[in-house]
């Protein structure tokens, strides 16, 4: 991969926004993580606050080898049964984003369906799906680089069209698996502390989810920390294609705000191979899935809203993009 500069937070920017908070005729940080967001705001972009945000959900579709377990409640066709609900606009993922205001971009970086009948959708297959990673490595180092130039490129679009923020969204079924094994493999935990009920599964797909894990842990052998290394032997074509949005976002100075467990798996991954990634991270909201409290410590990322969902497809960032529009407009319009 290339070299990529992740820029240093402006701290004189944040500086401004605090003296700006003191202006206001309110008791101090009463608004607290509203402030906090604005302030963190500020320093990413490292300019003026805009008035309003101009904002992509960019939601990334990729398969899993590992869905033929029956990992999931839903057979791996529901992959392009969403896409087309994704493109008819009658998805909740794309409810909620209208409602934040927001343009969404979808893109096939791994399905295991051709979607070429589907011309609004971004066509950048670097595969079929995965491979089954109980058998071996999910993919190969070159299609892991592959699907994360995809997501920088994707981000570079959105932010050559003047979007000033982007969110994550993502589409695959089994990937909550993928996301377990990510987690067990970075954090260094037992699947029992990162396998978690995805989709809604019942007791007996559970066990199978978790044996699942268990034997792509112990044939991959994926070292722990090793980002790239876990990745490959373990993750998706959706989380590599997340973690190049995130990493193509913070390289140009714009932040992205992270949905659920599947995102903060591929946000993982995207701080992992460039730490100062995680300054220009937001996190949405708090999965009711087990393993994303324990990915956002590792992080340090205090999620906006707590409303035990876990549909993920950037559902979550879409409500916490309005907080945080809601937080600037507090700011910008008592703060002059």
């Amino acid at each position: 991969m290339e070299k990529i500069i992740i820029p240093a937070l402006d701290e004189e920017r944040m500086q401004e926004v605090r003296a700006g908070y003191a202006k206001i005729d309110k008791p101090a940080a009463n608004l607290g993580k509203l402030e906090d967001m604005v302030v963190g705001l500020a320093g990413m972009i490292g300019k003026d606050l805009p008035d309003k945000l101009k904002t992509a959900m960019v939601l990334m579709c990729g398969d899993h080898g590992i869905a033929k377990y029956g990992v999931s409640a839903y057979p791996q066709e529901v992959t392009r049964q969403m896409i087309n609900g994704y493109m008819r606009g009658t998805a909740g993922a794309t409810v909620l984003a209208r409602h934040a205001h927001a343009d969404v971009f979808v893109c096939d970086v791994g399905t295991a369906f051709d979607l070429s009948d589907l011309p609004k959708v971004y066509q950048k297959k670097v595969a079929w799906g995965t491979n089954d990673f109980t058998q071996g490595p999910a993919m190969t180092r070159e299609q892991a680089e592959k699907a994360i130039a995809v997501g920088i490129e994707m981000a570079d679009m959105c932010i050559d069209q003047g979007y000033n923020m982007l969110y994550t969204g993502e589409m695959g079924i089994g990937n909550t698996t993928s996301t377990s094994a990510i987690a067990s493999a970075f954090l260094g935990l037992d699947p029992q502390l990162t396998v978690g009920r995805g989709s809604g599964i019942n007791d007996e797909r559970m066990k199978i989810k978790r044996q699942v894990v268990i034997d792509g842990l112990a044939k991959n052998m994926p070292k722990q920390g090793d980002a790239m290394d876990i990745l490959c032997k373990v993750g998706g074509y959706d989380h590599a294609g997340l973690a190049g949005v995130i990493i193509g976002a913070a390289r140009r100075r714009v932040p992205a705000m992270v949905d659920g467990v599947n995102a903060t798996a591929a946000a993982l991954l995207a701080y992992g191979l460039y730490p100062q990634c995680r300054d220009y991270m937001l996190c949405s909201h708090l999965s009711s899935d087990i393993s994303h409290k324990k990915m956002l410590e590792l992080m340090q990322l205090s999620p906006i809203v707590d409303a035990g969902m876990r549909l993920g497809e950037g559902t979550g960032a879409s409500l916490a993009i309005v907080v945080l529009q809601a937080a600037m407009d507090v700011y910008n319009h008592l703060s002059r």
